[in-house]
């Protein structure tokens, strides 16, 4: 009997590896909770509207469009075609396919609530309403991009500017597609499942309209001490710590419903996870506030804390509130009982434990590394003086994290079993019921006029409001005193007229407006643009009020951007930081604290989220090219513990010279002030500042080639932080050789220094 040696070549498994988090968090988003969402809110709103929905055809394109941009996302994160911004990674072929199905969903919906035989919106209507607005008006501008070829695009924004609208989308994707529209299914499924009315129809009143207009100005928080301007870091501080108001006042009104019902919530494993989601809906929306004020931030901003908080919202309020909606829609689609409660029950315990596991797990992480990274000895000097220490310091914690993981995968594990155990050998109910249909001829005394809804005192008290909340910015205090006087003198003869009305019978302004869908509409719409444009609108002028340091503030070179692009395919803007906070810490460990100016041309910005390795910000100059080169090939062989993957085969692959020249080119049209000279000379630049890097490192033993990904990927990194660029021109490029800083290895197996490896 022989036997054979096979070796497997990982290094394709080990390309996707950085790759990963894109595709994971699209998943959640788009692919898990979006076809949950849309599952809640085709079957709520036939009901709701006492209509079936407008177009069966339309209904069809929506269900295989979506899942087919989740096919192609899943194909194209992968393979590192990718935008490089958070949760609007896919390019802009698939970018349109989302807007084209966006657009069909919205036609399908608003002409269901047009042909609907039920003559109010109820409260789930209204959080539909605003996700379908807002999450159109948010993808639309985020992704405003210029394409190069079908499979890479550019920014129209840049730096700060495109930082701050970056995160104006982040920011409300998670408040109008993970939250909103499951409000909505909150709102409808859980009366259901309890058999009792909503506890508070004022309240939800009062829940919705805060939510819809507080939470577009709470984007900014997530770039707190970063170079953002102040004034926007401060207004998306105050705009989300006053959520906490709103966001509550939806829990409660959630939780007290069940009001009562407590001995059925301990018999229904649907109204536990019901009760749970909601729970952990307030515990986020607790916890988010906590975390978007500045000295909180400061601790847990780029650490697993934030990473806690995310799964809690996405696995412990959508998660929950999808097995919820699953275990009570399944049987009643086919007209059946759930095959097994003691299964859901478990299901429950197990994902309920799990994320709570995984969620304190990464609270101890988050707060390790925060006060690792500040930890200073009495003379000032850092403690921790390496990167890697605070990853080997929270490995433990991400066990814990696995555990829970795996728990709460099992526990879904378990439902999709009991699902299709309820479903085997059933057939989907086709349910009918008589309506009364709506006689269109016949008006509705309650309805009021569109005069009515524009003149109604709740409008032009809010603009009295919000005018005089303005004025209060730029008046003296005296002033400001009076102004305020007036506004509740104002408000108290509203009350006063308000409670006479209807003591005569007369409809509400709201009870006009809830009527009418396109006045409700428009009216979302407006409360959202008020703070999309008050808070956007500034950045218009952002790159023209960002000061440019003379001439040292340069373009990137050819090469330097294909290494850029090297950079964001491989997904090394996931695990990394490019923004060194106004921090003393941060300025012992990185170096100088990052400026405005110093983005103005990178479309996309590049700051990063989570630092699972070092901010690179000031990383060029400050190693050798020969530190780069091993620390890509062998990351441990220059920083040892680090969680960072081979990029071995970047040195077989090769960049499209003759695509630099056209990169250039289109950065042009995006107002980077490359002369014609600078882009005719772009594939000589290149060769000659590849030539340079790949000379040095021969000198030293290492062979590569000038064109190689390895080179462009090192130049960019040698780039990085250093105002005076480098030269351009066929006679003047110069080689990113440099001399090792006193502190830094001077071979490959040494540890770095003070900036840490662990990338």
């Amino acid at each position: 009997m022989q036997t054979q040696r096979i070796e497997y070549d990982d290094a394709i498994v080990r390309k996707f590896i950085s790759r990963l988090r894109p595709l994971h968090t699209n998943a959640v988003i788009f692919a898990f909770v979006g076809n949950m969402m849309f599952a809640g809110v085709y079957y709520s709103t036939q009901r709701l509207t006492r209509a079936r929905m407008a177009s069966d055809l339309l209904s069809n394109i929506h269900f295989w469009g979506w899942q087919l941009i989740i096919v192609a996302a899943a194909i194209t994160l992968p393979l590192g075609i990718t935008t490089s911004k958070e949760y609007a990674e896919l390019e802009w072929p698939i970018d349109l396919a989302i807007a084209a199905i966006w657009v069909v969903f919205a036609i399908n919906f608003f002409w269901t609530l047009a042909k609907r035989n039920e003559k109010h919106l109820y409260v789930a209507l209204w959080f539909y309403i605003a996700t379908i607005i807002t999450v159109a008006v948010l993808h639309i501008v985020n992704s405003l991009a210029l394409p190069l070829t079908a499979f890479k695009s550019y920014s129209v924004f840049s730096g700060v500017q495109d930082a701050l609208v970056q995160w104006w989308y982040g920011h409300n994707a998670v408040a109008f597609f993970l939250t909103t529209p499951i409000l909505g299914i909150m709102y409808y499924f859980m009366p259901k499942a309890a058999e009792r009315p909503v506890y508070s129809y004022r309240l939800s009143i009062v829940h919705f309209w805060s939510l819809v207009f507080m939470y577009i100005w709470a984007g900014p928080h997530h770039l707190l001490y970063t170079a953002l301007p102040d004034w926007a870091q401060s207004l998306g501080m105050l705009f989300s710590v006053m959520l906490w108001a709103p966001s509550w006042g939806g829990m409660l009104n959630g939780l007290l419903t069940l009001r009562g019902a407590w001995n059925k919530v301990r018999e229904e494993p649907v109204l536990k996870f019901f009760v749970a989601g909601v729970t952990f809906y307030g515990m986020s929306t607790f916890e988010g506030p906590l975390l978007s004020i500045k000295s909180v931030s400061a601790l847990a901003h780029y650490t697993d804390w934030i990473v806690g908080h995310a799964h809690g919202g996405a696995l412990g309020w959508n998660g929950l509130m999808a097995a919820g909606m699953f275990y009570w829609l399944v049987p009643r689609m086919y007209g059946t009982q759930l095959a097994s409660k003691k299964a859901a029950d478990a299901h429950f315990w197990i994902a309920t434990i799990g994320i709570v596991l995984y969620m304190v797990s990464m609270w101890i992480s988050g707060v390790n590394q925060g006060l690792m990274w500040r930890a200073t000895n009495p003379d000032g000097t850092l403690v921790y003086t390496s990167f890697t220490e605070t990853l080997l310091a929270i490995r433990p914690m991400y066990v814990v994290r696995f555990l829970g993981g795996v728990m709460y995968l099992a526990g879904f594990v378990l439902m999709i079993w009991n699902l299709l155990k309820t479903m085997s050998g059933k057939q989907a109910v086709v349910a009918s019921t008589e309506v009364v249909v709506a006689d269109a001829a016949k008006a509705d005394p309650e309805a009021g006029s569109i005069v009515d809804v524009i003149a109604g005192r709740p409008l032009w008290f809010s603009v009295v409001g919000f005018g005089a909340a303005v004025a209060f910015v730029f008046v003296p205090l005296v002033p400001a005193v009076v102004l305020a006087i007036a506004v509740l003198v104002v408000g108290e003869a509203a009350y006063v007229i308000n409670k006479r009305e209807r003591a005569a019978g007369r409809p509400s302004w709201f009870g006009i407006i809830e009527r009418r869908p396109l006045a409700f509409t428009v009216l979302v719409l407006v409360s959202v643009l008020i703070g999309g444009v008050a808070e956007l609108l500034p950045t218009i002028f952002v790159k023209q009020a960002v000061p440019e340091t003379g001439s040292a503030q340069k373009p990137y070179t050819a090469l330097e951007l294909q290494g850029r692009d090297v950079y964001t395919r491989e997904g090394c803007y996931v695990c990394h930081s490019q923004m060194v906070r106004p921090m003393i810490q941060e300025f012992q460990r990185y170096g100088e604290a990052s400026r405005a100016e110093e983005f103005i041309y990178d479309h996309p910005f590049q700051w990063g989220s989570k630092r699972t390795g070092p901010d690179l910000h000031r990383i060029g100059g400050r190693y050798p090219n020969l530190w780069h080169y091993t620390h890509l090939m062998d990351p441990r062989a220059t920083s040892a513990g680090s969680n960072m993957p081979s990029y071995a085969w970047l040195s077989d692959g090769r960049i499209d010279v003759d695509l630099g020249v056209k990169k250039l080119e289109l950065m042009t049209t995006l107002g980077v002030p490359y002369t014609l000279d600078q882009i005719a000379n772009a594939k000589t630049d290149q060769k000659l500042q590849g030539e340079a890097i790949a000379k040095d490192l021969s000198t030293q033993g290492v062979t590569v080639a000038a064109d190689s990904e390895m080179v462009a990927l090192i130049s960019y990194l040698q780039r990085l932080g250093r105002d005076q660029g480098v030269k351009y021109g066929a006679d003047e490029v110069k080689t990113t050789e440099v001399a090792p800083p006193a502190d830094a290895p001077s071979a490959p197996t040494a540890e770095p220094a003070t900036t840490g490896g662990g990338i």
